[in-house]
């Protein structure tokens, strides 16, 4: 690398870059289909552009793809994603006021139910809810092509990818967003307008600028579900002895052949053991082995929890005095809302 090519390459960080390559009338992409990075953080930042990053991307991302988890997750976006839907004039205008009104929302509909060469309304909409719903965000690059047709091009981009300029003023020819590579240099992040990203977020908040994914709620209950079944499943397959067994005055000799024996000729067979000796051998057993063992009861409950927070669904006033340790009030089954159901 030469002086000038150095020289070069530091004064486009100081001056930075308005807007990445590509004719947006051309309907081209900007942002990496599958970046190679779940949890972008770029401390230095970029010139003109403070970033956030949001954290725990890729944690989120492996709780959504257990079975209770994704269970609840593809209950809320099957319902959204498969949802009819009309293209119609907007509230406070009529069809004699714009004149091309049926024009235009054909192109419309023809755009939404096909966005890209690729994917159809359905799919492209499913990629957002799921990163809406895991961590709150959901993001779709939209590019201009210049066709009266085909007006723009919509594409399902990584939410955890996406950095926000929290300084943003509204200027339209500033960058509001920012999409992390993966690359190093110059390349590493994707500045984009505002009228080049949807970004959605899912329950907004005054102290930060990303969302708040149901995921990120259940989390905790996600890990000590998990961490219960984990222990359940060892105890149900055996691999966490109950019992032993106790045989008196037995020389080493006798206690190994007795291994060996059982090993070999028994464990596994189904066949009946016959022992000859002079003392009864003795079971040891170290715990009770009932199903309360399995914490059953507990499992059902962080069930509940986590289907509760996922799919917008309630609890009971007894399941929710039982997670504060108080005792149930009766048979009523009054509902305690959790949170409001997903909107389209």
């Amino acid at each position: 690398m030469g002086v000038r090519t150095i020289v070069k390459d530091v004064w486009q960080r100081l001056a930075g870059v308005d807007a990445a390559a590509g004719d947006a009338t051309m309907g081209q992409r900007k942002t990496a289909m599958l970046p190679s990075i779940l949890s972008p953080y770029n401390p230095a930042g970029r010139a003109g552009q403070h970033a956030l990053p949001k954290p725990t991307a890729a944690n989120l991302r492996k709780f959504a793809e257990t079975p209770v988890v994704r269970r609840a997750i593809n209950v809320v976006k099957d319902k959204i994603a498969s949802m009819d839907w009309q293209v119609r004039v907007r509230r406070g205008y009529s069809d004699g006021v714009v004149g091309d009104a049926e024009a235009r929302m054909k192109a419309l509909r023809h755009c939404l139910e096909e966005p890209n060469t690729s994917d159809s309304f359905r799919v492209l909409w499913e990629q957002v809810l799921e990163d809406l719903l895991v961590g709150g965000f959901g993001a779709v690059e939209m590019e201009a092509t210049g066709d009266p047709l085909r007006p723009f091009h919509l594409w399902a981009v990584d939410g955890a990818t996406i950095q926000i300029d929290a300084k943003w003023n509204g200027d339209p020819e500033k960058p509001r967003y920012a999409q992390a590579t993966g690359r190093v240099g110059q390349e590493s992040l994707v500045p984009l307008l505002d009228d080049e990203l949807m970004y959605v977020r899912l329950n907004p908040r005054t102290y930060t600028p990303f969302g708040l994914g149901r995921l990120e709620v259940a989390f905790e209950t996600v890990n000590q579900y998990l961490s219960a079944n984990r222990y359940a499943g060892r105890l149900a397959s055996n691999s966490v002895v109950q019992y032993a067994l106790w045989l008196n005055e037995a020389t080493p000799e006798q206690h190994d052949r007795l291994i060996r024996w059982w090993q070999d000729e028994i464990e596994g067979t189904g066949r009946v053991p016959l022992l000859s000796c002079e003392q009864k051998p003795e079971v040891l057993r170290f715990a009770g082995g009932t199903d309360a063992d399995l914490r059953l009861q507990w499992q059902e409950t962080l069930i509940r929890i986590q289907t509760s927070l996922l799919q917008a669904g309630v609890l009971t006033v007894d399941e929710v005095r039982g997670m504060r340790g108080l005792a149930p009030i009766g048979p009523a089954r009054e509902l305690v809302p959790i949170e409001p159901a997903v909107t389209q």
